[in-house]
């Protein structure tokens, strides 16, 4: 299900709410979005919670509002000013320059409020307790930043990245790069792996469907999940033996070879295992349905 999350709820609190009107505690989400931000937020639910970590690093596409003048101490405009705030003329033709800098691969710093670790602990539990908070670089992909628009102070931008990239930062080094300081004011997810606002619906929408006994009619079955992955339908034998755990073989007309993850599919379309590859043509069921 994908829900079009509303400004100031965390992720953790749709998933609370969506618990309550699915009435099922196993809902998980498929990447966090900040309180600030809306847009997409897929939900997982049942057994498709064992798919989740086949999300971890997908493609997101956002829309942002990148605010000059001033910077923040969590680089938003949910946080406190960390300078004085300054008139910033920005210039599409300065800040298009800048933007070629943070496309393709590139390393990052996420931003020291966030929900990264260090040693065991949330970045934004230490930063809450005034402890100083150094977090390495990480490789992230950039395959699209455009710039759509700039009025005023503010930039209106539009990325296509991988799983991990913080907006936040890219508009706090924006701001140091101009010499003027810079925060993320507005941030819209637009799309999340291959799921999009097109099939999104709001809290109240989803609990009028619920109280409409209609919740079923926005569910995307499982087996239409990861369509990155092959599908190979297997005999009723050989599906009873892969949700037993063996291996199962793949004809090598069907997948191509060095493909990592194959669906294991019955001959009625239902979503049995994950296969991955363990021998040319022979897959492990990793994840049973």
């Amino acid at each position: 299900m994908v829900v079009d999350k509303d400004e100031g709820w965390t992720s953790h609190d749709v998933v609370s709410k969506m618990r309550r009107i699915a009435n099922t505690k196993r809902i998980g989400h498929l990447g966090t979005l900040d309180p600030i931000a809306t847009g997409v937020l897929p939900l997982v639910i049942g057994r498709a919670t064992r798919l989740a970590q086949f999300y971890t690093r997908s493609d997101k596409i956002y829309e942002a509002v990148v605010r000059f003048g001033f910077a923040t101490d969590t680089y938003d405009r949910g946080g406190s000013p960390t300078c004085p705030e300054t008139e910033a003329r920005v210039g599409a033709q300065d800040l298009e320059r800048l933007l070629d800098n943070f496309r393709g691969e590139i390393m990052q710093a996420p931003p020291p409020v966030s929900a990264k670790k260090v040693d065991g602990v949330r970045a934004y539990e230490l930063a809450r307790r005034q402890m100083p908070v150094d977090l390495p670089p990480a490789p992230v992909s950039i395959h699209e930043l455009t710039l759509l628009e700039v009025r005023g102070p503010e930039a209106r931008l539009r990325a296509h990245c991988s799983g991990g990239t913080y907006m936040r930062s890219i508009a706090h080094n924006l701001g140091q790069a101009l010499g003027c300081g810079a925060h993320l004011r507005d941030l819209r997810r637009i799309a999340s792996a291959e799921f999009t606002l097109e099939q999104a619906h709001t809290i109240p929408q989803l609990l009028e469907l619920a109280a409409d006994d209609r919740l079923g009619e926005v569910l995307i079955p499982v087996a239409r999940l990861l369509p990155e992955f092959p599908n190979v339908y297997v005999e009723p034998q050989t599906a009873g033996q892969i949700r037993q755990g063996r291996n199962f073989p793949v004809s090598p007309f069907r997948v191509q070879q060095g493909t990592r993850y194959v669906k294991a599919l019955s001959s009625d379309g239902e979503l049995i295992a994950i296969g991955e590859a363990v021998l040319p043509n022979v897959y492990h069921p990793a994840v049973v349905l």
